[in-house]
């Protein structure tokens, strides 16, 4: 963070000085957790479900933090938030917060990027860049930071830091130095996007896609998009908007948005797309990048043919602030895959594949996966075994049951050889695999993750390809990371 004051804090945030003088400077990162508090840092006093952070704000000044920023009195130099009646405009309401004093950290957190972000944007030219979608924000979050940073400092949040609390805390994270900011925004309501994006406003919005993810919140895919849409609509008229041209209710977007609109994507249409797209034998996608400014080769390193669109995507970004094709290109050829349990190849001594995509699940990011699955077991003669262990796809409300159907059915279509359902929440998906393709032992309905580790353990052999997906909050990834430790013990 640039530095600041804890009496600058006080004034930015609307809150009250307490057992400070206000002459304490913050010149470290702002945490939340002491054991990451930094030399001069700020600490973030929230509560929790088993842990209140008021209880750690002498901890966390020991450790070298200049200040916390608190809801409530605290035995440190602190600024005391001013109390807010909702959520100050935030996404959420921090689980474990029965005195409102952890939405009003998030709602001082909130203002205090703000702050920053503006000053940064007047003084150093700071470029904040939001991307969002049903699916794959993250993977190109990732593919946008690794792009952007041979044009100068970039910074991105790690893994999914694309709410309330990780939104304003990525954005702290930007110094003087910083020339590129790039913001992944998540949203399970209407509003949600709008105020992170007057958390940290961008200058260039990407909308990857509108698909099923959180359909339970949102009732129809039509209330995901009017959500989605948010980020174009907080674009200023000098800002770009970087749109799928693939996907209808995304392209929709431009009549949204006042900043200049670029479409990217495999359509005719589409200024920056993507025309002989090939796959190798990991499902590596190679293909021409064609754009105004000029074509270029790319080879990409991460998995799977919907990395594309994502790399499209990246590519341009890069181009409107000031990369050449020839720059993207390789920039995207050495780009590697950043968060974990997203689309994670490994190979064991003996052979086998496992492919860890178990960080979160939705109808299309799993028919992704599974075509990526078909594609790497068929990549040699004779054909490798494939296994699909799948879990639950959380928040789908009415068309759960329909969307798990229809992947089991996926499962038989794509010649999947084997398919391990997890978890009864899942059992539609078993049902369709059965119903398309009279499968019997093809198809396993197993209780849990430990079941689906001792059952793949039993019987995955040399040679097999393994992929493990599903949301997150079942911890499927525990299934990929017991394939893997197998041999290695």
């Amino acid at each position: 963070m640039i530095p600041l004051s804890l009496a600058e804090i006080a004034e930015v945030v609307g809150g009250t000085l307490h057992n400070a003088t206000g002459d304490e400077v913050v010149t470290g990162s702002v945490e939340f957790d002491t054991r990451e508090v930094t030399e001069g840092g700020l600490f973030l006093a929230l509560p929790g479900e088993r842990v209140d952070g008021h209880d750690f704000a002498a901890q966390a000044v020991a450790r070298g933090a200049a200040g916390v920023l608190a809801g409530r009195p605290v035995d440190a130099p602190a600024v005391i938030a001013p109390p807010v009646t909702a959520a100050g405009g935030n996404a959420y309401v921090l689980s474990g917060d029965t005195d409102g004093a952890g939405a009003a950290v998030l709602a001082a957190l909130a203002r205090l990027a703000r702050h920053v972000t503006d000053r940064l944007a007047a003084q150093t030219g700071l470029t904040v860049v939001g991307v969002t979608g049903s699916s794959g924000k993250t993977s190109t979050k990732d593919l946008i930071a690794q792009v952007l940073a041979p044009l100068g400092p970039t910074i991105a949040p790690p893994g999914s830091f694309n709410n309330e609390l990780g939104h304003p805390w990525t954005a702290l994270r930007a110094t003087a130095d910083t020339r590129f900011l790039v913001l992944e925004l998540s949203a399970r309501g209407r509003g949600h996007i709008a105020a992170l994006c007057r958390v940290a406003p961008p200058r260039v919005g990407a909308v990857l896609n509108v698909g099923s993810a959180h359909v339970g919140e949102f009732g129809s895919r039509e209330g995901i998009a009017q959500a989605k849409g948010e980020l174009v609509e907080a674009l200023p008229a000098d800002g770009v908007a970087v749109l799928n041209a693939d996907d209808p209710l995304v392209a929709g977007m431009a009549g949204r948005t006042r900043a200049r609109v670029v479409l990217v994507g495999e359509s005719p249409n589409a200024a920056v797309r993507a025309t002989d797209i090939a796959l190798d034998e990991q499902a590596r996608a190679s293909f021409t990048l064609v754009a105004p400014q000029g074509q270029a080769r790319v080879r990409l390193a991460v998995h799977g043919a919907h990395q594309v669109g994502n790399a499209l995507t990246a590519a341009a970004i890069a181009l409107e602030l000031g990369a050449t094709p020839e720059q993207v290109a390789e920039a995207l050829g050495r780009a590697e895959r950043v968060s974990a349990h997203r689309m994670a190849v490994s190979e064991r001594p003996d052979g086998v594949t496992v492919i860890n995509d178990a960080y979160n699940a939705n109808p299309e990011s799993v028919r992704a996966a599974l075509k990526s699955l078909a594609t790497i077991s068929r990549a040699t003669t004779p054909a490798r075994r494939s296994w699909a262990v799948l879990g639950p796809m959380a928040e789908l409300g009415a068309d759960a049951v329909r969307a798990h159907d229809e992947i089991g059915r996926l499962a038989v279509r794509l010649d999947i050889n084997k398919l391990v359902v997890v978890g009864d929440d899942a059992r539609a998906m078993h049902q369709g695999a059965h119903l398309e393709g009279s499968w019997g032992e093809e198809a396993i309905l197993v209780p849990d993750v430990a079941a689906a580790a001792e059952l793949l353990r039993a019987e995955v052999r040399p040679g097999d390809v393994v992929l493990v997906k599903a949301s997150n909050s079942y911890g499927l990834w525990r299934v990929a990371e017991a394939l893997l430790e197998a041999v290695s013990k």
